[in-house]
């Protein structure tokens, strides 16, 4: 599968680059400005040439002298998110991002694109943003290129996380985005065996709590023989004793109002903020989980690294570089690894026009070859 030829523009710290190669491609080139993520990604990644650079300024011959099988990538989203009103402008600079991924696009002619993006990103001006993005794609050879929100937690993601995808391609395949995968993830089963803690905690390495796995902490731990990164946010008093009000599932409407008096407009307060986890259903969005205090679903404290990590679907071998504000912000950001396993692999099989054995079906959820 080595003629499968992946570049990945605006990598992160490389979610998308590790689904890529889990479904057989081999991700030859990648381009990130952010140096946190940069080292992160080059940590994990070190196949592949990462070029640390403002996307602007990178010339297409450096990154590719001729047609890779696909490109992919997603812009900074800050001007597209529906949840960030302030920037939501057509002036924010990094609404300008995206002619950069067109440019590319135009420069190497990849057989396959995959865009990517939060779900705001349809909405944007109205919609006219995605409809511009869809019409010059067409104009380039993309014909009917597909376009859709996915749930992560459809594809094996222990997480409620939806993205939005375009995927094209300019070799006359009709694609189809991949079916859902059966059944979902939850919280407790994604992380049940990763070591107790307490607020503050900052054990780099430390013993799993169990052998006794299921499916997904099998894949998680294939190439682990310990928990790494057991790094959890030191929260001040108050706001542990607020923890202590919240049962599974509720959020800040759970605490006594007397112990919000610091939240001056507490009605306008978002629903994710002091949200314990449920363990029996998949995590709510993993974004900024240590400004919105995500609580582990029975200790009072806020959620690890790992466990982050493990709610992305980074597997336990995947290390973080930075520190641990840089690291919380590098995973969500990232798009789970296991969505795009799932979304490159209905790629490879389109162009192949065949079907391979997804490795969900597998006892121990070994990645199969594709």
């Amino acid at each position: 599968m080595s003629n499968l030829i992946g570049i990945d523009i605006f990598s992160g710290a490389g979610g998308m680059s590790l689904g890529a190669e889990w479904a057989g491609i081999k991700v030859a080139i990648a381009v990130e400005n952010d140096i946190h993520a940069a080292e992160t990604f080059t940590s994990n990644h070190p196949n592949t040439k990462l070029i640390i650079d403002d996307i602007r300024r990178v010339d297409s011959g450096t990154i590719c002298k001729s047609a890779p099988f696909i490109l992919f990538g997603g812009p900074p989203c800050q001007g597209f998110s529906l949840s960030n009103t302030k920037t939501r402008t057509d002036k924010n600079p990094n609404n300008s991002l995206f002619e950069e991924y067109i440019r590319i696009v135009k420069e190497l002619r990849p057989e396959w694109v995959v865009f990517e993006n939060v779900e705001g990103f349809q909405n944007f001006q109205h919609g006219q943003v995605a409809k511009n993005l869809y019409k010059i794609l067409e104009e380039l050879g993309y014909q009917n290129p597909q376009q859709r929100v996915l749930w992560a937690s459809d594809y094996g993601v222990p997480q409620n996380r939806n993205r939005f995808f375009l995927v094209g391609n300019r070799i006359g395949i009709n694609y189809e985005f991949p079916k859902p995968v059966q059944p979902k993830v939850s919280v407790w089963e994604a992380i049940y065996d990763l070591p107790s803690l307490k607020n503050g905690d900052l054990f780099e390495e430390l013993s799993y709590t169990t052998n006794e796995l299921n499916n997904y902490t099998k894949f998680m731990r294939r190439n682990s023989k310990l928990a790494l990164q057991n790094f959890v946010s030191l929260n001040k008093e108050y706001v542990i004793e607020r923890y202590k009000h919240i049962k599974p599932g509720q959020n800040w409407k759970a605490i006594p109002v007397e112990m919000m008096s610091n939240y001056s407009k507490l009605a306008n307060t978002h629903s994710g903020i002091y949200k314990r986890l449920d363990p029996n259903l998949p995590s709510v969005v993993i974004s900024n989980y240590r400004k919105n205090m995500l609580i582990h679903p029975f200790e009072d404290r806020g959620l690890s690294v790992r466990e982050a990590a493990r709610l992305q679907s980074f597997p336990d071998d995947f290390v973080f570089k930075g520190s641990l504000m840089y690291i919380q912000q590098q995973i969500g950001n990232a798009v789970p690894p296991l969505l795009a396993y799932e979304l490159f692999k209905s790629i490879i099989e389109a162009s192949n026009g065949r079907k391979s054995i997804p490795f969900h079906n597998s006892a121990e959820r070994t990645l199969l070859e594709v």
